[in-house]
């Protein structure tokens, strides 16, 4: 290991701003262990009572009809498809009270752009989730479909944040990043927002109180160079508002969509990447793994390369699953991944408040009816009316 990387994990791990170019250097060169011992470094002093955070939530999409046919996209069918499919409200607020009674604290209501839902079908949406079920916290839509409703309904930015917000929406989610640089995102998605867009609203929002997650997706030829500079425009806008309280890199399934599986990320990429991340992002609170896209050891490693919080018991999935990520998990297993890794873990809600520390074994919820589960939308009508089955978790 040169001196120079040295030097630059070294100013890392005490805390210290380093910029794109040595996280670039960083990425490419720096040797694995050393790597994730400074980001490792960086979630010790962040967090030295050694917790590692889980959620229980649950993805609800509202419909699968789209018009921005995103390459590597399975999930979505074009207007007036004979497989395109738009859940009633009663659907929706029927998997909202299965997910409340299986614990979960927050649903994601995610969907495509569907030509005729502006900003009007998203404050029924929202303000009809939380007259039924205020407990929950509503951890939604992303800037894509904020720029859609907007469009729709021919309001500024501005007037449909603050709508929905007065409507219920609590937080926005990292949907739609995928990759922010214009040449890969022009690639896979032609026709959605440029990235100085996306983040553009995201800085709205955070301007109106409405914080936000941040995601990267690798793996669709990107280069090395693109993927910091992802970061670096996601850290800019953090520089000035603050508002992501989290950042969660996942890797593109390659099932079912018009990529084909021609790139994809190995192990060792992702596991750089996070790591990478975690000395690169010093103004963002938390760094979450996707055991959902890179499997449950992936995941696992990850604690040990800065990672503080391993995602959520995601009761439901459709989008990733569409494209092939069969990877699932349950209460107890997720917790011992945690334990097992040497860490302690703690349930959290959307805006990482410990509702329960698992000090020790003997804490420890053991709850059976708390699984990740596959795509529901593999049944006709995105399995309207169908319970959540239970299955183990092998």
């Amino acid at each position: 290991m040169t001196q120079v990387i040295s030097d630059i994990l070294q100013r890392a791990a005490d805390g210290g701003r380093i910029t794109p170019e040595e996280a670039l250097l960083l990425y490419l060169e720096a040797p694995l262990h050393p790597l994730g011992e400074a980001a490792d470094a960086v979630r010790r002093r962040r967090y030295p009572d050694n917790v590692v955070t889980y959620l229980i939530d649950r993805n609800i999409n509202y419909t699968n009809v789209c018009v921005t046919a995103c390459k590597f996209c399975a999930f979505y069918r074009a207007p007036k498809h004979s497989e395109g499919w738009s859940h009633p409200m009663e659907e929706i607020l029927r998997r909202c009270g299965e997910a409340v009674d299986l614990g979960a604290t927050q649903v994601m209501l995610q969907g495509g752009h569907h030509p005729d839902f502006g900003v009007e079908y998203y404050e029924n949406l929202f303000s009809s989730v939380k007259q039924a079920y205020p407990q929950l916290v509503i951890h939604s839509i992303g800037p894509s479909e904020i720029l859609h409703m907007a469009r729709v309904s021919s309001v500024s930015i501005e007037e449909a944040v603050r709508r929905i917000k007065a409507a219920g929406l609590d937080s926005i989610a990292g949907a739609g990043a995928e990759m922010l640089p214009a040449r890969p995102r022009t690639a896979i998605a032609p026709l959605k927002e440029s990235g100085e867009r996306w983040l553009e609203v995201m800085e709205v929002a955070h301007g109106l109180g409405v914080e936000s997650t941040a995601t990267m997706m690798m793996g669709t030829g990107e280069t090395a160079a693109e993927r910091i500079e992802h970061l670096r425009m996601i850290r800019d806008v953090q520089d000035r508002t603050g508002g992501f309280r989290s950042f969660i890199p996942w890797t593109y399934q390659p099932e079912n969509n018009h990529l084909k599986g021609r790139t994809q990320a190995t192990t060792l990429e992702y596991l750089r990447l996070v790591a990478v991340a975690r000395l690169f992002f010093e103004t963002v609170p938390h760094l979450q793994s996707s055991w959902l896209t890179t499997g449950k050891d992936v995941g696992q490693l990850s604690l040990h390369m800065g990672v503080d919080d391993l995602g959520s018991i995601m009761l439901e999935e459709n989008v990733i699953s569409s494209a092939g990520a069969r990877h699932r998990s349950n209460l107890h297993e997720l917790i011992s991944l945690i334990r097992s890794a040497d860490r302690i873990p703690a349930q959290r809600d959307t805006l990482y408040n410990r509702l329960a520390v698992h000090w020790t074994p003997d804490d420890d919820p053991s709850d059976e009816r708390v699984v990740s589960h596959f795509s529901s939308i593999a049944l006709p009508g995105g399995g309207a009316g169908k319970s959540l089955p239970l299955v183990d978790a092998r």
